[in-house]
């Protein structure tokens, strides 16, 4: 019986690998407004301008609102529907938040009135950048976490600004978007996570294979170029290109477009993405450090983290810190476990490197889905009752509450979605369609390895987030 089962997932995964090599669909071909949504820049201009006063207000809500955070509506703005929203759109709109986003705005505006040094970003910076921005996303990890920042209004509010003014300082120095090109944290975790959208941004290479002005990166007509000087016809990933749309009325032929398409598709091809050193970088040194700090804000979150802080004197940033070290350790060992029963793949630059990577990839993101969503459903049905409190309304009457059990069956199907991409990525490495063929029982233990980090995650995330004894 088992072995008719385990014939039937293969058989399974097998016409999931079909189905993902299909055909694309051109969404700008099925849907013309879109883009000229996209086509006309000044559609963009708005959606940023909004985005830019939405910012202002909810850092100065942050800044000069009240401080109790059952007084201030901005915490939940921020953690509950901004990032959650950025979460998600990860697995279905790609990276196309950086296109919009509101961080870079200023600096764009002092280099249009002509303030800045303008300079390129040297070889040697862009290698730091890379580094730089991997430490970045973890500190800002730690500091949410140490600081208890979705209590904090203000707290949330300086490290929006902090963000904003890197995002300043380095639009002042550099031409273009450098920010977002080389340093921004969110931006490395976001195309990271782009990679297994449904949808993404690439040229039509049939169109642009006799075109000799690169319009698209270098700009026409008094309309500028890529902003990271990047161009539609570089495109090959959905890890670096902003989605901008600055190549969309600049391309004569037509050749840029948003397609829909299975996530599979370039889930199989992360190995080979792993040759870029950002991308390497980040899935190898953020994705076990994202998973494991994962894990810390799990136990966090449990009633007997108060006997662990209790071990450290009481202090919840030294006991927050020791199990962010020991979730990044059982993460990096897993990593080098999983790597055993793989044949290694060897770059000229990096040297080897592990398979095992790509394999718990998708784990990570929907980890990180499900403790959002886990935070937006425990605390909407507040949102009203604080926002009256606030400005001095009473809207208690539009209180609500999301019982924990149907909170934990969404997240778990979020984890669970996590786990069955991360097993066809085994899939297709046992195939042998990338990194050479594995044997069965290798097959096997990397698949008990997977499923050990699906029973941690669940186990934790349960006795952390759901108490069935409180809604009896």
């Amino acid at each position: 019986m088992p072995l008719q089962t385990g014939k039937k997932l293969r058989k399974t995964l097998d016409q999931i690998g079909e189905a993902s090599r299909g055909t694309r669909v051109n969404l700008f071909d099925v849907f013309p407004r879109f883009r000229s949504f996209f086509a006309n820049r000044v559609n963009i201009l708005y959606t940023r301008v909004f985005g830019d006063i939405f910012f202002t207000v909810l850092i100065l809500l942050g800044l000069f609102g009240p401080q109790d955070p059952n007084r201030n509506i901005a915490l939940f703005i921020c953690w509950g529907v901004w990032w959650t929203s950025v979460v998600l759109s990860w697995f279905f709109l790609g990276k196309l938040w950086c296109g919009i986003c509101p961080f870079p705005g200023i600096g764009r505006l002092l280099q249009k009135i002509g303030l800045g040094l303008h300079l390129d970003v040297p070889q040697s910076l862009r290698k730091f950048f890379v580094h730089f921005s991997v430490v970045l996303l973890g500190l800002i990890i730690w500091v949410e976490s140490v600081t208890s920042m979705k209590e904090w209004p203000a707290g949330t509010a300086y490290l929006l600004l902090s963000i904003l003014m890197g995002a300043t300082i380095t639009a002042t120095s550099f031409k273009g978007q450098a920010w977002c090109r080389h340093i921004c944290p969110l931006g490395k975790i976001i195309g990271s996570a782009a990679t297994i959208a449904m949808t993404e941004f690439r040229p039509d290479r049939s169109k642009c294979k006799d075109c000799r002005t690169v319009d698209c990166r270098k700009g026409s007509d008094g309309m500028p170029g890529c902003p990271i000087d990047l161009g539609a016809l570089n495109v090959k990933s959905n890890f670096y290109c902003l989605v901008c749309g600055h190549c969309v009325p600049l391309c004569k032929k037509g050749s840029p477009a948003i397609y829909l398409r299975s996530p599979f598709v370039e889930i199989t091809s992360q190995v080979k993405l792993t040759a870029k050193k950002t991308t390497y970088l980040t899935y190898s040194y953020i994705i076990p450090f994202f998973m494991g700090s994962q894990l810390a804000r799990f136990v966090q979150h449990h009633e007997y983290y108060k006997s662990f802080e209790a071990f450290f004197f009481g202090s919840n940033l030294a006991a927050f810190t020791a199990l962010l070290v020991l979730g990044n350790v059982f993460f990096l060992c897993v990593i080098r476990i999983g790597a055993l029963f793989f044949k290694p793949i060897k770059n000229d630059f990096f040297g080897l490197f592990s398979p095992m990577v790509p394999v718990i990839v998708p784990m990570a993101f929907t980890g990180e889905l499900a403790y959002r969503l886990d935070y937006f459903m425990s605390n909407v049905g507040n949102s009203l009752p604080v926002l009256g409190r606030q400005f001095g309304i009473n809207l208690e009457w539009l209180a609500f509450n999301i019982p924990g059990a149907v909170i934990y069956g969404i997240c778990m199907i979020v984890l669970a979605v996590g786990l069955t991409a991360g097993c066809y990525v085994l899939h297709i490495f046992h195939r042998g369609g990338i990194t050479g063929s594995i044997s069965r029982k290798k097959y096997m233990a990397v698949y008990i390895l997977i499923f050990l980090i699906f029973i941690a995650y669940i186990v934790l995330f349960a006795s952390s987030h759901f108490h069935p004894e409180e809604d009896l």
